[in-house]
């Protein structure tokens, strides 16, 4: 490793702060750079997801260049802290926020982008940097620790090899994501189209010539715009006989629904179950390998359909002494604080503290359909949340909610034409985390140098 390098990064980089504005700069303007965007990716999207009123001198002073890193300067806690996310193409006018720093490479730089994005990930780098945060009120870094700070490379066509091994597993799992994304897409268009546009049921009047109802006459004019092949009634006939083909008016919604469908209260088609935790002083409750048990947080930033488990387990000791409850695969698992809306599908027995309310589908109604009316329902069950500090929804809230339910056949109908689609997820999920795991063995191994990449990509052991 004779030809490797050690630098301090003062040497290969300039420090920078960057912007703190107020809320009400947001939303507008040009790119910025959010916490989360650096916190939750190895390198930055290609859309940036906020928008800031910038001026041209900080658009100036904070730009956004290829090679650019950036670190979360100050957070709760160590783990959170000198999260970082690389910069792979110069972002027009954009900015970045005064929560991370900048580390934009000096001229004499021999550093390659891609290699240092998967570098400042690795433990090795993330435990020097947990080793020299200063801790307050809040875990930060500052200019001193940065420049202390150590980085070693290799020659730049190994960094490049490197990077293309590590970069070739991302790839994949990015090709996974927007898979899963596709696939949820086209479920949540058919629950719409089923059960919120009632398009089986238009259809059906129109061919009946049933009266439609006024509020809905202009989704009846698209329908009558759409060729047969689109149409349930001609592609697939006796499922299009399961719908009815009229509508009646409901006084509790004040809007027209399909006739022979019910308004119903949540807590008439799920059981609605609450969360606890396990005193954290009590270290005998919580373990690596136990009762799989969720907070909000694990959900924040959590982009799959079904999940496994969380950042904690729990024993039975500490499931026994808390109010968490065992919930069985299938349960829909809905956050009602801290915030409101995060959901997933357990895969296996769970159970979550007490900033979720979720649905164990034990009353005839599918998983598939629970999940699919609480993410169309979000904003209704928002708006019955309580609280001055943070909202939340109670138990009691959520379970009186209403909600449309079809026939029981139907209701069968769509969870069975989703079964292959949420087996496909599933598929694509556990191989995302099989890449990722293998991206995160080999990572260590590669930028320490005790696994050496010749440049024509082919490990060898040093």
């Amino acid at each position: 490793m004779s030809e490797w390098k050690e630098s301090t990064l003062d040497e290969e980089y300039e420090f920078t702060s960057g912007l703190s504005k107020s809320r009400d700069q947001f939303g507008f303007g040009h790119g910025f750079v959010s916490f989360k965007d650096v916190f939750y990716n190895y390198f930055l999207p290609s859309e940036l997801g906020e928008l800031a009123n910038t001026t041209e001198k900080e658009q100036k002073s904070c730009s956004v260049k290829r090679g650019d890193v950036f670190l979360t300067r100050t957070s709760e806690t160590f783990n959170e802290l000198g999260m970082s996310s690389v910069a792979l193409k110069d972002y027009d006018r954009a900015t970045f926020n005064g929560f991370t720093k900048r580390l934009r490479p000096k001229q004499n730089s021999k550093i390659w982008p891609e290699y240092i994005g998967y570098y400042f990930r690795s433990s090795f780098f993330r435990s020097l940097v947990t080793s020299m945060a200063t801790m307050t009120t809040r875990a930060s870094l500052n200019n001193e620790i940065l420049s202390k700070l150590k980085v070693k490379y290799p020659p730049l066509s190994e960094q490049k090899a490197i990077a293309n091994i590590l970069g070739s597993l991302d790839e994949k799992n990015e090709l996974n994501r927007k898979i899963n994304q596709t696939l949820e897409a086209m479920a949540k268009a058919l629950f719409k189209s089923w059960f919120v546009d009632f398009d089986p049921v238009i259809d059906n009047a129109l061919a009946q010539e049933n009266d439609i109802p006024e509020e809905l006459q202009a989704r009846a004019e698209k329908r009558k715009g759409l060729s047969d092949s689109k149409k349930l009634f001609d592609t697939n006939p006796s499922l299009a006989a399961q719908f009815p083909a009229s509508f009646v008016f409901n006084e509790t919604l004040g809007k027209w629904i399909p006739e022979g469908w019910e308004m119903k209260r949540i807590e008439d088609i799920a059981t609605v179950v609450g969360g606890g935790t396990p005193s954290t002083r009590v270290e005998e409750y919580y373990t690596d390998n136990g009762i799989p048990w969720l907070s909000p947080k694990d959900l924040s930033g959590y982009e799959w359909k079904f999940i496994r488990k969380g950042a904690s387990d729990i024993t039975e000791l500490g499931l026994k002494n808390s109010g968490a409850k065992l919930m069985p695969p299938g349960s829909v698992l809905f956050s009602s604080r801290a915030p409101i809306g995060y959901m997933a599908i357990a895969e296996n027995e769970i159970c979550t503290n007490q900033g979720f309310k979720s649905l164990v589908p034990d009353k005839g109604v599918p998983t598939e359909y629970l999940y699919q009316l609480l993410k169309s329902n979000t904003d209704k069950i928002e708006a019955v949340a309580t609280g001055s500090t943070f909202k939340e929804v109670s138990g009691s809230a959520l379970k009186g909610i209403e909600v449309l339910v079809p026939s029981s056949k139907l209701l069968v109908e769509f969870s069975e034409k989703l079964k292959p689609s949420n087996e496909r997820q599933l598929t694509v999920q556990n191989e995302t985390k099989t890449l990722t795991q293998l991206r995160d063995r080999l990572l260590p191994e590669l930028i320490s140098g005790r696994v050496r990449v010749k440049v024509k990509e082919e490990l060898i052991s040093k």
